[in-house]
């Protein structure tokens, strides 16, 4: 009976730093860090989540956006934090993308985090300012071709999918069409609008109200398959660029050293959210579709989704910075 008091003593003392941040985990604002500027397509998901998992746990989850330097900021400052169960991240492309765009990073997906579920997934939607005189994929190109290094396209950084999507419409296209980084969607949004650069092929969440609202005109979606958010749009597959497909993604991870328990009911929770009708419905009508995931096979997707980025960059020829 000593021997057995004595492992079961034992074993309650291993257990009691998970037992005690996952009590100490209610007491508390839970941060959620966000490495974008406010009004994009991950600050939208993400406060809706806040939300949710808000009325979920009965306390404040909090968004803290971080945005610039394709996430990086944002993922060093998760990387950093106390792993104690009060600080979770969204997680996007850009943690696919970063390893191949940039030589040295401040953090290692591997190292500094633990996954702990896939999201969602998404779809870009091609638009053009009004301005430009095109009405069509197929005029688009023409035009492109016609004034060689003459059009710009604006993008929410380096390596995200806006970003991607016209390299790709580029390389496929044999067209000269200029990048314009900007620290957030948002900004490139406001001058796509003003005609001060010309294309801009970024989430529905954020282009959709400017298209329904006719400053902004939609082209096609780049998703394989039609939105059905947008189904009278083409797919670029379908507007003359076969096989053409780039899609947005997202999930949620914590700092490694996160007990596992606090992994487990924030999975678990979060999964919870992806079944409630506002989520659901705050995600489909804006063109995406909801995951969910063990938190081993959202580690999964961002290990497969890094090696099929990887070729991609190097397909298109954009050299590491």
């Amino acid at each position: 009976m000593l021997i057995r008091s004595l492992l079961v003593c034992a074993a309650l003392a291993l257990l009691l730093p998970e037992i005690t941040a996952a009590q100490a985990c209610a007491n508390r604002p839970i941060r959620f860090i966000v490495p974008s500027a406010a009004g994009g397509s991950p600050d939208i998901n993400s406060r809706e989540l806040a939300n949710e998992l808000t009325k979920q746990l009965g306390q404040q989850v909090v968004v803290e956006n971080r945005p610039g330097a394709s996430g990086i900021i944002g993922y060093e400052l998760l990387a950093r934090a106390t792993p104690d169960g009060y600080t979770f991240g969204y997680i996007s492309n850009f943690i696919a993308t970063n390893p191949s765009l940039y030589a040295k990073l401040p953090y290692d997906f591997a190292r500094d985090f633990r996954p702990v579920v896939f999201y969602f997934r998404g779809v870009n939607i091609l638009t053009v300012s009004p301005s430009l005189p095109v009405r069509s994929v197929k005029e688009l190109i023409e035009h492109a071709r016609a004034n060689p290094g003459k059009l710009a396209f604006g993008s929410s950084g380096i390596g995200a999918t806006p970003h991607l999507s016209m390299e790709l419409f580029k390389t496929m296209t044999n067209t000269n069409i200029v990048h314009v980084p900007y620290k957030g969607t948002q900004l490139a949004v406001t001058d796509v609008i003003a005609g001060q650069v010309d294309i801009l092929c970024d989430n529905m969440a954020s282009m959709l109200p400017h298209v329904r609202s006719g400053r902004v005109r939609a082209l096609a979606v780049t998703s394989l398959k039609r939105s059905t958010a947008t189904p009278e749009l083409p797919t670029l597959d379908e507007a003359g660029l076969p096989g053409y497909e780039i899609t947005g993604w997202s999930g949620m991870a914590v700092p490694t050293g996160t007990p596992n328990t606090i992994i487990t009911r924030l999975n678990t929770e979060i999964n919870k959210a992806l079944q409630s009708p506002t989520v659901i419905k705050g995600i489909t009508s804006r063109g995406g579709q909801p995951a969910g995931s063990t938190p081993e096979e959202f580690a999964e997707h961002v290990r497969k989704e890094t090696e099929r980025i990887g070729k991609l960059v190097k397909a298109v020829g954009i050299k590491p910075q």
